[in-house]
């Protein structure tokens, strides 16, 4: 007798059966009224009663548990406790792409969560096929949370194929999932189509200087759509922090931000932007009036770096965060000047933190090393 042993993200090739019943039980499941009318149940909350579940409840629970049985998967109890919790919390709870099969027969059916937090489970790229078709038709969820899952590019096309027809999403974490040039595209598209999506996080991942055409997207997304994404109906926080952004694409990363007319919050710390990308972001600066925190640490960026990006704040008149690099006199003396101009900045660096206060005096002055008298 041969033993096939498979890994975490392989294809789990459930027969036919299997998949018929569970679809079954979600036809079965999919709407159950709260209360026939007539009934001799009371519309009003019953102090006795409060804390148990309701016949939505009891018909979301039951249909989990036999999507379990049906992909031959240990129930996971939290998801069992939570109830009608607005946010269902199952990060490292191991549940691979057979879990997340489970999961996603019975979210088809569950009205209640907002928040859905799948961080660290192994769901690897059928695992997120399996939810995508949840995410896709849930009218509640607005807020998932990916990371961590090995979804690679099979998984980011599922997902963002799934997020693209669902208006109420509105915040996306996939940091740390293994993401490259081709999951790059899926993410484009996804951000040219679906402007009601606000914060995206795709930190920790390998996004080169094929990330242009997220780059790209945004751009083109701000011209086409106009007026309509100028009232906060576009994407206005990024983190795309620990990535391989560097060299030509981090310059053409950083010229997105001239014309980009909705980002408020961009964390682009940890990718080796260099010198020539902190001249990009330094001009970007110039004309973008809309970014109001910028996270540039640990970019390998010089001094004569630093000095560009001085230059672009000293126009600038929203930025209201700046965390950038270890800094010399040269660049404390440009920050003096820019102090004048944004008296409410506050400027971050590795050696320490620079607090502007619009009622003190326009003038720079560097903290004290703790040893120094007072």
């Amino acid at each position: 007798m041969s033993i096939t042993m498979r890994g975490p993200c392989e294809e789990a090739g459930e027969s036919e059966e299997r998949e018929k019943e569970a679809a079954a039980a979600a036809g079965c499941f999919a709407w159950v009224p709260e209360a026939e009318e007539g009934s001799d149940v009371d519309s009003d909350s019953d102090p006795e009663t409060e804390g148990t579940h309701g016949l939505g409840e009891l018909v979301k629970d039951t249909l989990y548990l036999r999507s379990c049985r049906v992909h031959s998967v240990v129930p996971a109890s939290c998801f069992l406790r939570q109830g009608s919790a607005p946010e269902l919390n199952l990060r490292h709870r191991g549940l691979g792409p057979q879990g997340a099969r489970a999961l996603a027969s019975s979210l088809t059916a569950n009205p209640y969560v907002k928040r859905l937090d799948l961080r660290d489970n192994g769901l690897c790229g059928t695992g997120a096929e399996a939810l995508a078709g949840a995410l896709s038709k849930s009218s509640s969820i607005c807020d998932v949370d990916l990371s961590e899952n090995q979804l690679g590019a099979v998984g980011a096309q599922a997902i963002c194929a799934a997020l693209t027809v669902n208006p109420t999403m509105q915040k996306v974490q996939l940091a740390g999932n293994s993401l490259e040039e081709q999951a790059a595209q899926y993410l484009a598209e996804l951000l040219l189509a679906h402007t009601g999506l606000k914060s995206l996080d795709l930190s920790y991942n390998q996004l080169n200087d094929q990330a242009e055409r997220i780059r790209k997207a945004v751009l083109v997304t701000g011209e086409t759509l106009g007026p309509a994404l100028a009232e906060n109906t576009g994407l206005i926080e990024l983190n795309i922090s620990w990535n391989h952004l560097r060299g030509p694409g981090a310059i053409a990363f950083a010229r997105g931000l001239e014309a980009n007319i909705f980002l408020r919050v961009l964390d682009i710390s940890y990718n080796g932007f260099g010198d020539p990308g902190a001249s990009a972001v330094g001009e970007a600066l110039r004309t973008n009036n809309v970014l109001e925190e910028l996270n540039m640490s640990n970019n390998r960026i010089s001094a004569v770096g630093a000095l560009s990006l001085g230059l672009g704040l000293r126009v600038n008149q929203t930025l209201r965060s700046f965390v950038d690099i270890q800094v010399n006199r040269q660049f404390d003396d440009l920050a003096s000047s820019v102090k004048v101009i944004l008296p409410g900045l506050c400027i971050k660096t590795a050696a320490r933190r620079v607090e502007y206060k619009k009622d003190l005096l326009p003038v720079f002055r560097p903290s004290l090393p703790a040893s120094a008298p007072k």
